[in-house]
């Protein structure tokens, strides 16, 4: 080896050793990873939909599914996951207050009209007396749904709070048994009851259509709107706020439109 060529290997192994790329250019371009929790139907549907829109953006979306209402929240605050998206407010506000945590909500999404569904009956007009009818047991969804049932002339509770549950009713002329479950549960049940009072996202997952399935539905100016949550630490986060740009953007709004055909609206 001639002593130019010797020294023009040595001056590349420097500048690799010293991390410059001039003998070899080569970009790496940087990835950056954000975590969110979600239940299946909709809203992994809608985060895995926006994926590679985020990762034009140099964004990893890990989506981490939760079959149940408690888990993403405890997880969001055990910093297992950076954000969620399952729930409405008037759930999360409770589910601070009774576990005393401070969980932010900080975008708007969509909004899955609550309905009502049944293996048995028809329309509303068959529920019998002593009829059962199953419910949500939490404490914001349990109220949603007796409320959905008092709009229906069904029952008369004492009064339009959102947190009232079978003890709160001053009216049952049709003497309704009520079976409170696990949201999650209540599809599986449509078998044993008169009358399923079952969230979107639930019924979407037990292959339920809720426009044309259900005896009677919500309205889709319900104000329960399903919002991102993070926690109070991470709101202002550069991730977040471009999650909450592309769950924002048109095209979602025309794929939630055209995928759920009603059965989901958007919020934003």
């Amino acid at each position: 080896m001639n002593l130019r060529k010797f020294t023009s290997v040595i001056v590349c192994v420097s500048l690799l050793l010293t991390g410059i790329t001039g003998c070899q250019k080569k970009e790496t371009k940087s990835v950056k990873k954000i975590v969110v929790g979600a239940t299946p139907v909709p809203h992994a549907e809608i985060l895995n939909y926006i994926k590679p829109k985020l990762k034009e953006k140099g964004i990893e979306l890990e989506v981490r599914e939760f079959t149940d209402y408690v888990t993403p929240n405890t997880a969001l605050n055990d910093k297992q996951i950076d954000a969620n998206f399952f729930q409405h407010v008037p759930y999360l506000n409770e589910f601070n207050k009774e576990k005393g945590l401070n969980l932010v909500s900080v975008a708007k999404v969509h909004v899955e009209p609550m309905g009502a569904y049944s293996q048995r009956i028809k329309n509303k007009e068959e529920i019998k007396d002593g009829a059962v009818i199953a419910i949500p047991n939490d404490a914001t969804n349990e109220g949603r749904a007796l409320l959905l049932l008092q709009k229906q002339g069904l029952i008369k509770l004492k009064d339009n709070s959102l947190t009232q549950t079978p003890k709160d009713i001053v009216e049952n002329p049709k003497n309704i048994q009520f079976k409170e479950l696990e949201a999650a549960q209540l599809p599986r049940v449509l078998k044993d009851v008169d009358l399923a009072i079952i969230n979107t996202n639930y019924a979407l997952e037990a292959k339920l259509n809720p426009v044309k399935d259900s005896l009677f539905i919500e309205d889709k100016d319900s104000p329960y709107a399903n919002v991102l949550v993070t926690r109070e630490d991470n709101k202002d986060n550069e991730l977040i706020k471009e999650l909450i740009n592309v769950l924002q953007s048109e095209d979602v709004r025309k794929f939630i439109e055209e995928k759920y055909q009603g059965a989901v609206v958007p919020a934003f």
